[in-house]
């Protein structure tokens, strides 16, 4: 089986979290679980590190209100015009604060050998708001544009 460790981490959601990330119960059942189901061992590591992590991230409190971001070429070749200027929408939307945005930009870098598209990103983003406290509203609006219940751009 050719999974990767987004594979993992969306097999994850979808199976096991429901109302907030946070350390599995259990990784180790959970672990031998995904193996027994195919998954490879060093991509079912690496996924549970990356949601590990996410876990661990605190509320970034951005210093500068009205600042603006420049993506760094490595950030540019990872996300593709069409996902920064997603991140971009979100934000100005109000989906997703400034904070936020770094975390799902750190959570996107974090897949290594991973390439993003923007449906992979909507997911991202959608994780990283179920792990942040006082987020239910903007995980609601998020999770209509993955589920494709609302367009993501309004013209």
């Amino acid at each position: 089986m050719k999974e990767n460790i987004f594979d993992v981490i969306m097999y994850l959601f979808e199976n096991y979290m429901e109302d907030e990330i946070d350390i599995l119960p259990d990784n180790e059942l959970i672990k031998t679980e995904l193996e027994e189901a195919g998954f490879d061992q060093v991509e079912v590591v690496k996924a549970f590190d990356w949601l590990e992590s996410l876990s661990l991230q605190g509320q970034i409190t951005p210093t500068v209100p009205t600042a603006f971001r420049i993506f760094s070429s490595q950030e540019q070749e990872k996300l593709d015009l069409e996902c920064r200027n997603f991140l971009m929408f979100i934000e100005h939307s109000g989906i997703l604060s400034h904070a936020n945005r770094e975390i799902v930009i750190d959570r996107a870098m974090a897949l290594e050998n991973e390439e993003i598209s923007l449906e992979k990103l909507k997911w991202i983003v959608l994780m990283v708001l179920l792990s942040q406290p006082d987020e239910e509203i903007a995980f609601s609006r998020m999770e209509d544009i993955v589920y494709d219940l609302i367009p993501a751009y309004l013209h």
